[in-house]
C-alpha cells in the first residue's frame, strides 16, 4: 500500500495522481497560448480580412477588403490566376454556412461544390471551414478528394545514405502497397546513387512505383529530366510576400519551375502548410489557416496538379495552439475542394503521446485522401532523414489493424515475412547489377545478406563513402539516364524489373502522370481522377474496400483459425 508524503516545507502538495499525469508522454509536448498579433492562432483571428470581391471588366479590382492598387504579389497572383471571375460573383453571394452545408450534404454533387469553390476568395474559404467541426471537415474530405481510391506514400531513407538500404526499403514499401516513394539525403552529393537505388527498388516489389528524391531544386529537376525520378513535390510556396522574398522566390518563379517539370511529363505537386509563415517570423498578423489558403490558391493558379500539405515539417506550430490539428485537417480538405490532388501530410513526428500521434492521422485515414501520408517512414525513425515521421516501420502492424478494424483503406496491407525477405534480396541484387553495369563502387554479397535482415542502418556494413561520392559524381558527369538503368537491369538478368521501369518512363512520356492524382495500378496503368473519379454521394456510394482488396486487408501478422484457435491462418 502506498502512502501520501508529508512534506515538511510549505510548498503546495501534489497528489500521487497528478504525479502520474505529469509523467505521461503528452506532458512532454509543447503547448502555447494564442498570440494573434504575430500569427500564433490556428484559424480564428480578428486580424484576418472579411470576405469580399469586386470585378470590373473581367478583372478582380478588390478582394477581401483590399483594393487592387494595394495588392501584394500573392493577392495579384490569386486574383489573376486562381479566382474564376466567371464564377466569383455568384459564389461570393453564397453565405459561408451555405457552402459549408454543400460540403457535407451528400445530395450536392462534388462537381457543384467545385464550381462554387473556384469563385471563392481566401477569406470566404476560411469563413466556410471555420463553421465546420472536425467530423464535418472529414465528411467534406471524403466527398471532395479527387481520386476515388485512396493511396499512400512512403519515405525511404537511410541515416548513412546507404543506397543498398534505400533500394531494399523501396522494394518492401512497394510490396506493402505504397504508391509513391520519396527519399532525401544527409549528404546531398550522394543523391544520384540514392535516387537510382530508390528507382530500382521501387520497381521490384509490385513495381510501378513513382519515385522522388527531395533536394535543392536544380539537382532535383536534373534527376527528373533524366528519368531517374518520376515526380517532385518539395517545391514550397508560402502565404506571405515577405516569406517568399526571404527565399528569393515569387509565385511566378514557382509556376515557371512547375512548368519545367510538366514539360517532361514529370508529376508535380507544390508543398505548403499551416504554421510555416509564423515559424519563419513573417505571418503578418494573419491566422495560420488563412495564410495556408493563400498557398493553396497559388498552387491552383500555377496550374500544378496537386499539393502536399498538412503542415508537414511545421506541424509542431499548429499542434501547439488550440484547434491547430483541426486547422491542419481543414487545409487538406480545402486542397481537395479546389480539385487539387492532396498528399495529406502526417510527415513529421510532433507528439510524444501515442494517443495524439494516432488522433493526428485519423481524419485522413478515416475520410481517405489521395495520399493519406505524404511521408510514412518505411524505416525506423532514426533512419528518417525528413526529421522523423508520425508513423514508421514499427507501426505497420498497428496501421493494418486499424484498417481492418474500421474497414477503411489506408493504402497498405500485411505481407508475409518470406515475401518481404525475397523482395529485399532481389532489390539488393538488382542494384548490385546496376552498379556493376555503370562501373559504380561494387556492392558485395555480404552487404546484401546483412541488409536483407537489418532493422535499420545501424545494422549495416559501412560503405566506402569517398568511393561512393566519386561514383555519384560520375553519374552526373556521364549523363546517366533512366534508360541506362533499364539497360543495366535487363543485361544484369532483371528483365521484369527493367520492364517495370521502362513502363514508368513510357507513362511519363505519354503525359499520363500529369493527370490529377495519378498513380499506377497493379497493371501499371494510370489510375487517376480522370478514370477513377471520386463518386461519393452518401451511404452506399463511393470507394470502400471490397472483394479481393478487402480479403487482403483482413490479413494480419497473427489471425487465428475460426475452426482451431491453436492455428494461425496466413
Amino acid at each position: 500500500m502506498s502512502s501520501l508524503p508529508h512534506p515538511e516545507t510549505a510548498s503546495p502538495r501534489t497528489s500521487l495522481r497528478t504525479r502520474v499525469l505529469e509523467d505521461r508522454p503528452v506532458n512532454k509536448d509543447g503547448f502555447v497560448q494564442e498570440w494573434p498579433e504575430v500569427g500564433m492562432v490556428a484559424m480564428d483571428s480578428d486580424f484576418d480580412p472579411r470576405p469580399s470581391i469586386r470585378i470590373e471588366n473581367g478583372v478582380v479590382v478588390e478582394m477581401d477588403g483590399r483594393e487592387r492598387a494595394d495588392f501584394d504579389f500573392l493577392d495579384q497572383f490569386i486574383a489573376d490566376h486562381a479566382i474564376d471571375v466567371e464564377a466569383a460573383e455568384t459564389a461570393m453571394r453564397q453565405a459561408p454556412a451555405t457552402v459549408a452545408r454543400m460540403l457535407v450534404d451528400p445530395n450536392i454533387p462534388r462537381a457543384e461544390v467545385l464550381r462554387t469553390a473556384r469563385g471563392l476568395t481566401p477569406a470566404a474559404l476560411l469563413e466556410t471551414v471555420k463553421l465546420m467541426n472536425i467530423v464535418e471537415i472529414m465528411m467534406g474530405m471524403q466527398k471532395m478528394r479527387a481520386r476515388r481510391t485512396p493511396a499512400n506514400q512512403a519515405h525511404c531513407t537511410s541515416a548513412r545514405d546507404n543506397p543498398l538500404q534505400v533500394a531494399m526499403e523501396a522494394a518492401e514499401a512497394s510490396l506493402r502497397g505504397f504508391a509513391e516513394l520519396e527519399t532525401t539525403l544527409g549528404v546531398v552529393r550522394y543523391a544520384p546513387l540514392v535516387a537510382i537505388a530508390l528507382q530500382v527498388g521501387g520497381q521490384v516489389g509490385r513495381g510501378g512505383r513513382l519515385t522522388q528524391c527531395a533536394l535543392e531544386e536544380a539537382t532535383e529537376l536534373d534527376l527528373g529530366m533524366r528519368g531517374i525520378t518520376a515526380y517532385a513535390e518539395t517545391i514550397s510556396v508560402y502565404g506571405t510576400e515577405s516569406v517568399f522574398v526571404d527565399g528569393d522566390d515569387t509565385p511566378w518563379s514557382k509556376a515557371f519551375l512547375a512548368a519545367a517539370y510538366a514539360s517532361r511529363g514529370i508529376k508535380m505537386r507544390f508543398t505548403s502548410g499551416t504554421g510555416s509563415e509564423v515559424q519563419m517570423g513573417n505571418a503578418e498578423g494573419r491566422s495560420m489557416l488563412y495564410l495556408e489558403i493563400r498557398c493553396i490558391l497559388v498552387t491552383k493558379g500555377a496550374g500544378v496538379q496537386g499539393l502536399q500539405n498538412g503542415s508537414i515539417s511545421c506541424i509542431g506550430v499548429p499542434g501547439a495552439v488550440p484547434s491547430g490539428i483541426r486547422a491542419v485537417t481543414a487545409e487538406n480538405m480545402i486542397a481537395s475542394m479546389l480539385d487539387l490532388e492532396c498528399a495529406s501530410g502526417n510527415d513529421q513526428s510532433f507528439s510524444h503521446s501515442p494517443m495524439r500521434r494516432t488522433s493526428r492521422l485519423m481524419p485522413q485515414i478515416m475520410a481517405g485522401t489521395d495520399f493519406v501520408c505524404s511521408g510514412y517512414s518505411s524505416t525506423p525513425n532514426y533512419d528518417n532523414m525528413f526529421a522523423g515521421s508520425n508513423v514508421d516501420a514499427e507501426d505497420y502492424d498497428d496501421w493494418n489493424a486499424i484498417q481492418r478494424d474500421y474497414q477503411i483503406d489506408g493504402g497498405l496491407q500485411h505481407v508475409k515475412e518470406s515475401e518481404i525477405l525475397a523482395a529485399r534480396r532481389r532489390a539488393g541484387h538488382a542494384l548490385q547489377a546496376v552498379f556493376a553495369h555503370l562501373n559504380l563502387p561494387p556492392i558485395t554479397a555480404r552487404e546484401i545478406e546483412t541488409a536483407v535482415y537489418a532493422h535499420g542502418s545501424n545494422d549495416l556494413i559501412p560503405r566506402d563513402v569517398l568511393e561512393d561520392l566519386k561514383g555519384a559524381q560520375s553519374v552526373m558527369d556521364r549523363g546517366v539516364t533512366g534508360l541506362d538503368l533499364v539497360k543495366a537491369l535487363h543485361e544484369g538478368g532483371f528483365a521484369d524489373v527493367a520492364e517495370n521501369l521502362l513502363t514508368v518512363l513510357r507513362q511519363r512520356v505519354s503525359g499520363d502522370l500529369l493527370q490529377t492524382s495519378a498513380i499506377l495500378d497493379g497493371n501499371l496503368e494510370p489510375l487517376s481522377a480522370v478514370n477513377d473519379a471520386n463518386d461519393y454521394a452518401g451511404p452506399g456510394t463511393g470507394y470502400r474496400p471490397s472483394g479481393e482488396r478487402w480479403e487482403q486487408m483482413k490479413k494480419l501478422r497473427h489471425v487465428t483459425s475460426a475452426e482451431n484457435p491453436e492455428v494461425e491462418v496466413e
